[in-house]
């Protein structure tokens, strides 16, 4: 892994020469590609340099004390090196991480889907809840939040809603919270104040763009019908709703929020896309996650990875063991903790298999 330092230096170098050439410039997508790269080389590069000015002092102050020293030169030399060589180990510790192997779609957008499942009305107000607390944490990652499509129950929760959420690498952070969610709570209905345990699920689909991945259009069956519910007017005189089946995989993906039956049929293209890609990815990888459990969880969206306790005030990831007595907190939208953790834990997993279990 370490041989490889010295070649993003370069490339690094290289790109900068690159990024004011005046061809180059004139190349929106090659600029921008470049900028990209350079922005996701620089903190390795930067890492890169200060271990190999790490191991030069290292270096001289070990000759320094071969040489002889006064006692109490000596003292200050052993103590500087003592310091350098810990922060050599959390720098090679901090470079193993930058150089695993990258999820392709780290940097992308993604489209969430959030479901009641298992509860009736209290698993529709807990999806509510789980929309809430993840539009409060991607606004607080500077993120955009767009609500494609929602079907919202009478009591104000949400049998589904799909959001789009794009950003700095959103799906590298939210990858995680695939799965079924898992809330106890006593409901306002409750007149006995018994504790009911329901459910909600989330997907996240990493954004698939035309480049990324192409739909042939003959593969699309698109029906075109009127709108239902609440709307005015044009529900009843306008068929603006849109309904695209892809014929191959018998996906399906309806939209009626808009007005427009153009802005309905590029929102669900948005959604069928993005589900026919993962779908495609996750039949490519099952050779692979047949031999090999996933780092965190297995993958599988009907796991339950995560209970909100309310009478307890606590929150637990079980993929990771993770016990966090703050619910009122991560329902806000505070998940750095869970997701932090779920990351780190991500990355040991990859590190013991790309160096083996220790000893």
């Amino acid at each position: 892994m370490f041989d490889q330092l010295d070649s993003l230096i370069f490339r690094f170098d290289e790109i900068h020469e690159l990024l004011s050439d005046p061809s180059v410039i004139s190349d929106t997508n090659r600029l921008r590609d470049l900028t990209i790269e350079e922005a996701d080389l620089r903190p390795k590069v930067e890492k890169i340099k200060r271990y190999k000015q790490v191991e030069t002092e290292i270096d001289e102050t070990e000759e320094m004390l071969d040489e002889g020293l006064d006692p109490e030169m000596t003292d200050l030399a052993k103590t500087e090196l003592s310091d350098l060589k810990t922060e050599r180990q959390q720098l090679e510790d901090d470079i193993r991480i930058m150089m695993l192997p990258e999820d392709p779609n780290d940097g992308k957008n993604i489209i969430m889907e959030i479901r009641g499942a298992a509860g009736g009305d209290e698993a529709q107000l807990f999806a509510g809840d789980l929309l809430n607390m993840y539009t409060h944490y991607a606004e607080s990652q500077g993120w955009r939040v767009e609500i494609l499509d929602a079907n919202i129950t009478g009591i104000g929760g949400y049998k589904e809603v799909s959001l789009m959420i794009t950003g700095d690498k959103v799906y590298s952070k939210l990858k995680f919270e695939n799965g079924s969610h898992r809330v106890q709570r006593v409901p306002e209905t409750e007149s006995q104040g018994r504790v009911h345990t329901s459910t909600a699920t989330v997907v996240v689909l990493p954004e698939a763009e035309e480049i990324d991945f192409e739909i042939d259009e003959n593969d699309i069956r698109v029906d075109i019908y009127h709108a239902s519910g609440a709307g005015g007017q044009h529900v009843n005189k306008t068929a603006s709703a849109v309904r695209l089946t892809h014929i191959p995989t018998n996906t399906v993906v309806a939209m009626q929020d808009e007005r427009s039956q153009l802005k309905n049929r590029e929102k669900a293209m948005k959604i069928l896309r993005a589900r026919v890609f993962d779908q495609v990815q996750a039949e490519a990888q099952a050779e692979y996650d047949s031999t090999r459990k996933l780092a965190v969880g297995t993958g599988d969206r009907s796991e339950r990875i995560r209970t909100y306790n309310f009478p307890q005030n606590r929150v637990t990831d079980h993929r990771i063991g993770l016990t966090i007595q703050q619910l009122d907190s991560i329902l806000s939208g505070k998940l750095d903790d869970i997701i932090d953790a779920l990351v780190l834990f991500d990355q040991t997993q990859k590190l013991e298999e790309l160096n083996g279990p220790k000893v």
